[in-house]
């Protein structure tokens, strides 16, 4: 086992996910304390500006698995490859963005390597010893434990997305292609057609800025005033799940316990009350503005700006005003 710090960099067409620069931050704190490199690790098929857009993030080698297979994520293909890497890697830690795509294969990586595995981190350092403890929310963030992983044994950790500030100011870094050679197996899932919704809107967990609104909007086309502010402010647009349930919005914009949970740098709640479930989902969030006409919402004893007003008042003019800064 060296002391290199192994960091997945998920990528999607070409374009790499945000969350996985972000986990370079803790690799470089981890990798300053074992004496190791910071080693990235891109799977893809076309990835020449994904590679770019890493290599200014500052990582020491960047380990590229690169077959027309790997052109669209699979669960057991993307596994096989990334196992690959860590065995020439041979790191002390992998890193991996709590994202759906890492949630997904850090537990079949972990099963591959054998490796011990904590989800969700949201602090990381090195004990005495030299082993990986981490810190992970409990009981929708009411309460944080710590995990302690053997020293001689290799350690994934999948870190929640906006924990960390993404690096800057890399220079060259050593590229290095590791071929890609299929498990047994590997073709029982089969990715047919990547299927996106949602227009130019993005998803709630890969977005910085998050408007939602709640039943309060009354109907599906009264979202679209929810729309018009996130397409101006570059966000995604979540729901509660009243909304969802209601069918203003699917349940893929859900944000909650038993939706999505997020920790963008700003969320704009509109007409959500402030459900127990909606809050567990969203209150790692940066900065919260609520807009409700009730004084009384639980959201308001969140939320860092409160406004006690009609949201298709505000909203709306919200939105113009923020046209007027984009002029």
């Amino acid at each position: 086992m060296t002391n290199d710090i192994l960091v997945f960099v998920e990528q999607r067409d070409d374009r790499v996910h945000p969350a996985g620069l972000q986990c370079l931050t803790p690799a470089r704190e981890l990798a300053g304390k074992t004496g190791g490199q910071v080693v990235a690790c891109l799977i893809g098929e076309g990835i020449d500006q994904a590679t770019a857009a890493l290599e200014q993030a500052g990582p020491d080698r960047i380990l590229i698995v690169r077959d027309p297979a790997l052109k669209d994520y699979s669960a057991l293909r993307y596994r096989t490859a990334l196992a690959a890497a860590v065995e020439h890697c041979d790191p002390k830690v992998l890193l991996l963005p709590a994202s759906f795509m890492g949630r997904d294969l850090a537990p079949r990586v972990a099963m591959r390597t054998g490796a011990a595995l904590a989800t969700d981190v949201i602090e990381l350092t090195l004990t005495d010893d030299g082993a990986l403890d981490v810190v992970r929310p409990l009981y929708n963030g009411k309460a944080t434990c710590h995990v302690t992983f053997p020293a001689d044994r290799l350690a994934i950790a999948s870190v929640r997305p906006n924990t960390f500030a993404a690096p800057t100011g890399g220079s060259a870094a050593q590229k290095e292609e590791i071929p890609y050679a299929p498990a047994p197996g590997d073709d029982r899932i089969t990715v047919k057609e990547v299927a996106k919704t949602g227009g130019d809107i993005k998803d709630v967990t890969e977005a910085d800025i998050i408007v939602s609104g709640g039943r309060a909007l009354k109907s599906e086309e009264n979202f679209k005033i929810i729309y018009d502010l996130a397409r101006v402010l570059d966000a995604a647009v979540g729901a509660s799940r009243a909304a969802c349930d209601a069918g203003y919005q699917p349940h893929s914009r859900q944000v909650g316990l038993t939706g999505k949970t997020v920790t963008p740098k700003l969320y704009i709640a509109c007409g959500i009350s402030g459900a127990i479930q909606h809050l567990a989902g969203m209150r790692g969030s940066k900065t919260i503005v609520a807009i409700n006409t009730d004084p009384e919402a639980p959201m308001f004893k969140v939320a860092d700006y409160g406004i006690v007003d009609d949201l298709f008042k505000v909203v709306p003019a919200l939105t113009e005003e923020v046209r007027k800064l984009e002029l």
